[in-house]
Protein backbone atom coordinates (compact mmCIF):
# COMPACT_ATOMS: atom_id res chain seq x y z
CA UNK A 1 0.00 0.00 0.00
CA UNK A 2 2.88 2.07 0.24
CA UNK A 3 3.03 2.34 -3.32
CA UNK A 4 -0.48 3.98 -3.86
CA UNK A 5 1.23 7.15 -3.31
CA UNK A 6 2.60 8.60 -6.27
CA UNK A 7 6.33 9.35 -6.29
CA UNK A 8 6.71 13.15 -7.65
CA UNK A 9 9.45 12.55 -11.00
CA UNK A 10 8.40 15.73 -12.43
CA UNK A 11 11.55 17.52 -14.07
CA UNK A 12 11.89 21.62 -13.19
CA UNK A 13 14.08 21.98 -16.18
CA UNK A 14 12.14 21.66 -19.82
CA UNK A 15 14.85 22.18 -22.19
CA UNK A 16 18.53 22.97 -21.56
CA UNK A 17 20.01 23.43 -25.20
CA UNK A 18 23.28 25.50 -23.93
CA UNK A 19 24.97 25.01 -20.71
CA UNK A 20 24.16 28.96 -20.08
CA UNK A 21 20.62 28.87 -20.99
CA UNK A 22 17.60 27.35 -19.18
CA UNK A 23 13.93 27.16 -19.42
CA UNK A 24 12.01 25.73 -16.85
CA UNK A 25 8.08 25.06 -16.69
CA UNK A 26 8.36 27.87 -13.51
CA UNK A 27 9.07 30.38 -16.63
CA UNK A 28 6.82 29.12 -18.98
CA UNK A 29 4.19 29.05 -16.14
CA UNK A 30 4.84 32.89 -15.95
CA UNK A 31 4.61 33.87 -19.65
CA UNK A 32 1.56 31.34 -20.28
CA UNK A 33 -0.43 32.90 -17.73
CA UNK A 34 0.40 36.40 -18.70
CA UNK A 35 -0.34 35.72 -22.60
CA UNK A 36 -3.50 33.95 -21.15
CA UNK A 37 -4.19 37.63 -19.25
CA UNK A 38 -3.55 39.61 -22.58
CA UNK A 39 -6.25 36.81 -24.30
CA UNK A 40 -8.64 38.02 -21.39
CA UNK A 41 -8.07 41.77 -21.52
CA UNK A 42 -8.29 42.18 -25.10
CA UNK A 43 -11.37 40.11 -24.92
CA UNK A 44 -13.06 41.69 -22.07
CA UNK A 45 -12.29 45.29 -24.45
CA UNK A 46 -14.09 43.70 -27.31
CA UNK A 47 -17.02 43.19 -25.07
CA UNK A 48 -17.12 46.92 -23.72
CA UNK A 49 -16.68 45.37 -20.30
CA UNK A 50 -13.69 47.90 -19.74
CA UNK A 51 -12.66 51.28 -21.34
CA UNK A 52 -9.51 50.11 -21.42
CA UNK A 53 -8.20 49.76 -25.33
CA UNK A 54 -8.05 46.88 -26.98
CA UNK A 55 -5.09 48.06 -28.69
CA UNK A 56 -3.13 48.83 -25.45
CA UNK A 57 -3.71 45.02 -23.80
CA UNK A 58 -0.23 44.52 -23.91
CA UNK A 59 1.05 47.47 -22.31
CA UNK A 60 -1.25 46.83 -19.51
CA UNK A 61 -0.11 43.25 -19.02
CA UNK A 62 3.56 44.30 -19.82
CA UNK A 63 3.15 46.93 -16.77
CA UNK A 64 1.33 44.26 -14.82
CA UNK A 65 3.72 41.36 -15.02
CA UNK A 66 6.54 43.78 -14.29
CA UNK A 67 5.32 44.58 -11.25
CA UNK A 68 3.74 41.51 -10.34
CA UNK A 69 7.47 39.88 -10.70
CA UNK A 70 9.32 42.62 -8.68
CA UNK A 71 6.82 42.82 -6.28
CA UNK A 72 6.52 39.37 -5.86
CA UNK A 73 10.34 39.05 -5.51
CA UNK A 74 10.94 41.73 -2.62
CA UNK A 75 7.85 40.65 -1.26
CA UNK A 76 9.40 37.11 -1.06
CA UNK A 77 12.81 38.70 0.62
CA UNK A 78 11.13 41.09 2.79
CA UNK A 79 8.42 38.34 4.21
CA UNK A 80 10.38 35.41 4.25
CA UNK A 81 14.36 35.80 3.13
CA UNK A 82 14.94 38.97 4.44
CA UNK A 83 18.84 36.97 4.06
CA UNK A 84 19.11 37.52 0.57
CA UNK A 85 19.01 40.97 0.75
CA UNK A 86 22.88 40.53 1.88
CA UNK A 87 23.65 37.41 0.19
CA UNK A 88 26.24 37.85 -2.71
CA UNK A 89 27.69 35.50 -5.08
CA UNK A 90 30.95 35.93 -7.34
CA UNK A 91 29.01 34.94 -10.16
CA UNK A 92 25.83 35.41 -11.96
CA UNK A 93 23.26 36.57 -10.60
CA UNK A 94 25.91 38.40 -8.48
CA UNK A 95 22.90 39.14 -6.15
CA UNK A 96 20.58 36.88 -4.48
CA UNK A 97 17.67 38.46 -4.82
CA UNK A 98 18.33 38.13 -9.18
CA UNK A 99 18.06 34.35 -8.51
CA UNK A 100 14.88 34.05 -9.83
CA UNK A 101 15.00 30.71 -11.49
CA UNK A 102 15.01 28.78 -8.52
CA UNK A 103 11.30 29.54 -7.39
CA UNK A 104 10.60 32.22 -4.29
CA UNK A 105 8.40 34.37 -5.38
CA UNK A 106 5.42 35.89 -2.98
CA UNK A 107 1.91 36.32 -4.04
CA UNK A 108 1.45 38.80 -1.42
CA UNK A 109 4.24 40.88 -2.47
CA UNK A 110 2.87 40.40 -6.41
CA UNK A 111 -0.87 42.02 -5.43
CA UNK A 112 1.07 44.81 -3.97
CA UNK A 113 3.18 45.49 -7.18
CA UNK A 114 -0.04 44.88 -9.22
CA UNK A 115 -1.66 47.90 -6.97
CA UNK A 116 0.74 50.09 -8.29
CA UNK A 117 0.53 49.01 -12.28
CA UNK A 118 -3.03 49.57 -11.65
CA UNK A 119 -2.41 53.37 -11.20
CA UNK A 120 -0.62 53.71 -13.49
CA UNK A 121 -2.70 52.04 -15.89
CA UNK A 122 -5.42 54.06 -14.87
CA UNK A 123 -4.03 57.48 -15.87
CA UNK A 124 -4.37 56.21 -19.39
CA UNK A 125 -1.90 55.93 -22.43
CA UNK A 126 -0.22 59.26 -23.97
CA UNK A 127 -1.26 59.93 -28.00
CA UNK A 128 1.21 61.88 -30.16
CA UNK A 129 -1.08 65.00 -29.70
CA UNK A 130 -0.76 65.29 -26.02
CA UNK A 131 -4.35 63.35 -24.98
CA UNK A 132 -4.73 60.01 -23.31
CA UNK A 133 -6.55 56.77 -24.15
CA UNK A 134 -8.07 54.59 -21.87
CA UNK A 135 -8.24 56.87 -18.75
CA UNK A 136 -10.43 55.40 -15.79
CA UNK A 137 -10.93 54.57 -12.39
CA UNK A 138 -8.26 53.23 -10.56
CA UNK A 139 -10.64 51.06 -8.91
CA UNK A 140 -12.19 49.48 -12.15
CA UNK A 141 -7.99 48.49 -13.31
CA UNK A 142 -8.20 46.91 -10.02
CA UNK A 143 -11.47 44.91 -11.10
CA UNK A 144 -10.19 43.70 -14.23
CA UNK A 145 -6.90 42.55 -12.88
CA UNK A 146 -8.25 41.10 -10.59
CA UNK A 147 -10.92 38.98 -13.06
CA UNK A 148 -7.94 38.15 -15.49
CA UNK A 149 -5.38 37.30 -12.89
CA UNK A 150 -6.65 33.33 -11.74
CA UNK A 151 -5.80 31.26 -14.25
CA UNK A 152 -1.83 33.00 -13.66
CA UNK A 153 -2.30 32.01 -9.47
CA UNK A 154 -3.07 28.44 -11.16
CA UNK A 155 -0.62 28.02 -13.43
CA UNK A 156 1.90 29.42 -10.82
CA UNK A 157 0.99 26.95 -8.16
CA UNK A 158 1.36 24.03 -10.62
CA UNK A 159 4.60 25.37 -11.33
CA UNK A 160 5.10 24.77 -7.75
CA UNK A 161 4.41 21.68 -7.69
CA UNK A 162 6.48 20.49 -11.06
CA UNK A 163 9.39 22.47 -8.94
CA UNK A 164 8.24 20.46 -5.81
CA UNK A 165 8.30 23.35 -3.48
CA UNK A 166 6.50 24.42 -1.01
CA UNK A 167 5.72 20.96 0.48
CA UNK A 168 2.79 20.09 2.09
CA UNK A 169 2.21 18.13 5.68
CA UNK A 170 3.01 14.40 5.63
CA UNK A 171 0.32 12.00 5.30
CA UNK A 172 2.00 8.94 6.18
CA UNK A 173 5.62 8.27 7.03
CA UNK A 174 8.12 5.95 4.93
CA UNK A 175 6.91 2.33 5.00
CA UNK A 176 3.64 3.37 6.10
CA UNK A 177 0.12 2.20 3.89
CA UNK A 178 -0.21 5.81 1.80
CA UNK A 179 -3.22 7.08 0.53
CA UNK A 180 -3.48 7.67 -3.45
CA UNK A 181 -3.75 11.07 -3.61
CA UNK A 182 -0.44 11.56 -1.22
CA UNK A 183 2.90 12.73 -3.16
CA UNK A 184 6.13 11.25 -2.13
CA UNK A 185 8.71 14.44 -2.81
CA UNK A 186 12.41 13.45 -3.28
CA UNK A 187 13.16 17.40 -2.45
CA UNK A 188 12.36 16.48 1.17
CA UNK A 189 15.57 14.95 2.20
CA UNK A 190 17.35 18.24 1.48
CA UNK A 191 14.88 20.93 2.22
CA UNK A 192 13.26 19.36 5.38
CA UNK A 193 16.07 16.90 6.69
CA UNK A 194 14.88 17.11 10.49
CA UNK A 195 11.55 15.47 9.06
CA UNK A 196 13.67 12.18 8.24
CA UNK A 197 14.04 9.73 10.66
CA UNK A 198 17.26 7.40 11.38
CA UNK A 199 16.23 4.30 9.30
CA UNK A 200 15.44 6.77 6.53
CA UNK A 201 18.82 8.53 6.49
CA UNK A 202 20.48 4.89 6.85
CA UNK A 203 18.45 3.21 3.91
CA UNK A 204 19.00 6.10 1.68
CA UNK A 205 23.09 6.14 2.54
CA UNK A 206 23.72 2.44 1.92
CA UNK A 207 21.51 2.81 -1.31
CA UNK A 208 23.79 5.05 -2.86
CA UNK A 209 26.61 3.32 -1.07
CA UNK A 210 27.59 6.68 0.83
CA UNK A 211 28.93 5.78 4.28
CA UNK A 212 26.96 6.15 7.22
CA UNK A 213 28.81 9.11 8.70
CA UNK A 214 28.03 10.60 5.25
CA UNK A 215 24.49 10.63 6.04
CA UNK A 216 23.55 14.19 7.42
CA UNK A 217 22.38 17.45 5.45
CA UNK A 218 25.34 18.63 5.66
CA UNK A 219 27.52 16.44 4.06
CA UNK A 220 28.65 17.34 0.73
CA UNK A 221 29.13 13.60 -0.60
CA UNK A 222 25.68 12.86 0.79
CA UNK A 223 23.99 15.94 -0.69
CA UNK A 224 25.64 15.20 -4.47
CA UNK A 225 24.77 11.29 -4.67
CA UNK A 226 21.24 12.31 -3.83
CA UNK A 227 21.28 15.04 -6.18
CA UNK A 228 22.43 12.47 -8.72
CA UNK A 229 19.68 9.76 -7.45
CA UNK A 230 16.97 12.36 -8.03
CA UNK A 231 18.78 13.09 -11.75
CA UNK A 232 18.34 9.41 -12.31
CA UNK A 233 14.72 9.39 -11.61
CA UNK A 234 13.96 11.99 -13.37
CA UNK A 235 15.66 10.28 -16.28
CA UNK A 236 13.25 7.34 -16.00
CA UNK A 237 15.38 5.03 -13.53
CA UNK A 238 13.60 2.67 -12.03
CA UNK A 239 15.87 1.31 -9.42
CA UNK A 240 16.07 5.11 -8.19
CA UNK A 241 12.19 5.31 -7.92
CA UNK A 242 11.95 2.16 -6.08
CA UNK A 243 14.88 3.76 -3.90
CA UNK A 244 12.56 6.62 -3.38
CA UNK A 245 9.56 5.11 -2.97
CA UNK A 246 10.71 3.24 -0.14
CA UNK A 247 12.57 5.90 1.64
CA UNK A 248 10.25 9.26 1.40
CA UNK A 249 7.21 10.18 3.15
CA UNK A 250 3.91 10.66 1.72
CA UNK A 251 2.78 14.51 1.77
CA UNK A 252 -0.34 16.68 0.90
CA UNK A 253 -0.01 17.94 -2.50
CA UNK A 254 -0.62 21.45 -1.38
CA UNK A 255 0.26 23.15 -4.56
CA UNK A 256 -2.50 21.52 -6.13
CA UNK A 257 -4.81 22.05 -3.13
CA UNK A 258 -3.87 25.99 -3.51
CA UNK A 259 -3.92 26.00 -7.52
CA UNK A 260 -7.72 24.62 -7.55
CA UNK A 261 -8.09 27.23 -4.50
CA UNK A 262 -6.67 30.33 -5.81
CA UNK A 263 -7.23 29.29 -9.53
CA UNK A 264 -10.65 27.65 -9.79
CA UNK A 265 -12.70 28.56 -6.94
CA UNK A 266 -11.39 32.22 -6.95
CA UNK A 267 -11.30 32.52 -10.62
CA UNK A 268 -15.20 31.05 -10.63
CA UNK A 269 -16.31 33.40 -7.71
CA UNK A 270 -14.31 36.91 -9.26
CA UNK A 271 -16.11 35.90 -12.50
CA UNK A 272 -19.82 35.63 -11.54
CA UNK A 273 -19.40 38.94 -9.70
CA UNK A 274 -18.46 40.73 -12.65
CA UNK A 275 -21.07 39.20 -14.89
CA UNK A 276 -23.35 42.00 -13.61
CA UNK A 277 -22.45 45.72 -13.94
CA UNK A 278 -20.54 46.87 -10.83
CA UNK A 279 -19.11 49.71 -8.87
CA UNK A 280 -15.66 50.39 -9.38
CA UNK A 281 -14.13 47.99 -6.75
CA UNK A 282 -16.30 45.56 -6.49
CA UNK A 283 -14.72 42.90 -7.80
CA UNK A 284 -11.24 43.70 -6.50
CA UNK A 285 -12.82 43.38 -2.78
CA UNK A 286 -14.17 40.56 -3.29
CA UNK A 287 -10.94 39.11 -5.21
CA UNK A 288 -9.40 40.01 -1.42
CA UNK A 289 -11.77 38.57 0.58
CA UNK A 290 -12.22 35.24 -0.79
CA UNK A 291 -8.22 34.88 -2.01
CA UNK A 292 -7.36 36.03 1.58
CA UNK A 293 -10.03 32.95 3.10
CA UNK A 294 -9.00 30.65 0.97
CA UNK A 295 -5.52 30.63 1.22
CA UNK A 296 -5.83 30.52 5.19
CA UNK A 297 -7.09 27.30 4.82
CA UNK A 298 -5.01 25.90 1.88
CA UNK A 299 -2.18 26.69 4.45
CA UNK A 300 -2.90 24.37 7.22
CA UNK A 301 -2.27 21.97 4.67
CA UNK A 302 1.00 22.89 3.64
CA UNK A 303 4.55 23.61 5.90
CA UNK A 304 5.66 26.81 6.45
CA UNK A 305 9.54 27.40 4.84
CA UNK A 306 11.91 25.50 6.46
CA UNK A 307 14.59 27.91 6.61
CA UNK A 308 12.25 30.69 8.78
CA UNK A 309 13.26 31.20 12.69
CA UNK A 310 9.55 31.65 13.55
CA UNK A 311 7.36 29.18 11.22
CA UNK A 312 4.26 30.51 12.82
CA UNK A 313 2.84 33.11 15.35
CA UNK A 314 0.08 32.39 17.16
CA UNK A 315 -0.51 29.27 15.57
CA UNK A 316 -0.60 30.94 12.01
CA UNK A 317 2.03 31.36 9.02
CA UNK A 318 3.12 34.27 7.88
CA UNK A 319 0.98 33.52 4.49
CA UNK A 320 -2.10 32.98 6.52
CA UNK A 321 -1.41 36.64 8.74
CA UNK A 322 -0.95 38.55 5.22
CA UNK A 323 -4.17 36.87 4.18
CA UNK A 324 -5.95 37.94 7.01
CA UNK A 325 -4.96 41.23 6.38
CA UNK A 326 -6.03 40.97 2.86
CA UNK A 327 -9.88 39.61 4.03
CA UNK A 328 -10.01 43.04 6.11
CA UNK A 329 -8.58 45.29 3.60
CA UNK A 330 -11.61 43.39 0.94
CA UNK A 331 -13.97 44.09 3.45
CA UNK A 332 -12.61 47.72 4.31
CA UNK A 333 -13.13 48.26 0.61
CA UNK A 334 -16.28 46.87 -0.25
CA UNK A 335 -17.44 49.19 2.42
CA UNK A 336 -15.39 52.06 0.94
CA UNK A 337 -16.94 51.71 -2.35
CA UNK A 338 -20.83 51.33 -1.23
CA UNK A 339 -20.45 54.94 0.90
CA UNK A 340 -18.52 56.79 -1.68
CA UNK A 341 -20.15 55.45 -4.58
CA UNK A 342 -17.92 54.68 -6.94
CA UNK A 343 -19.06 54.68 -10.92
CA UNK A 344 -20.30 52.17 -12.09
CA UNK A 345 -19.27 49.80 -15.18
CA UNK A 346 -20.57 47.11 -17.26
CA UNK A 347 -20.27 43.62 -16.83
CA UNK A 348 -18.63 41.14 -19.37
CA UNK A 349 -22.00 39.21 -19.42
CA UNK A 350 -25.27 39.90 -22.19
CA UNK A 351 -25.85 43.15 -21.18
CA UNK A 352 -29.68 44.76 -21.38
CA UNK A 353 -31.00 47.39 -23.45
CA UNK A 354 -31.47 50.19 -21.11
CA UNK A 355 -27.82 49.58 -19.84
CA UNK A 356 -26.46 49.58 -23.20
CA UNK A 357 -28.23 52.84 -23.30
CA UNK A 358 -27.69 54.30 -20.70
CA UNK A 359 -23.73 53.13 -21.23
CA UNK A 360 -24.10 54.94 -24.55
CA UNK A 361 -25.34 58.29 -23.19
CA UNK A 362 -22.94 58.81 -20.11
CA UNK A 363 -19.69 58.06 -21.33
CA UNK A 364 -17.24 59.54 -22.83
CA UNK A 365 -14.59 57.71 -25.42
CA UNK A 366 -12.22 57.04 -22.43
CA UNK A 367 -14.59 55.48 -20.25
CA UNK A 368 -17.04 53.65 -23.12
CA UNK A 369 -18.05 51.13 -20.18
CA UNK A 370 -19.06 53.27 -17.85
CA UNK A 371 -22.95 52.94 -16.90
CA UNK A 372 -24.49 56.37 -14.97
CA UNK A 373 -25.97 55.29 -11.63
Amino acid sequence: MTLAAWLHNLDPVLWQPFSWLTIRWYGIAYLLGFFVAYLLLRWLSRRGATPIPRVRAADVIITAALAAVVGGRLGYVLFYKPQALVTFYAQFPYWDILKLWGGGMASHGGMIGVLIAAWIVSRGFPRPDGTREGRTHVLHVLDRLALIAPPGLLLGRLANFVNGELLGRIVAPAGAPAPWWAVKYPQEVLERPLELSQEQWIGLSRAMGVPLLDADNSSDRFDAAYQQLVQALHEGSAHAATVLHQYLNARHPSQLYQAAAEGVVLGVVVWVIAYRPRRAGVTAAWFLMVYGALRIVTEFWRLPDSHLLTARIAGLSRGQWLSATMIVMGAWLLWHVHRKGTPMFKGWGRQEPEEASAGATSAPASAGSTIRP
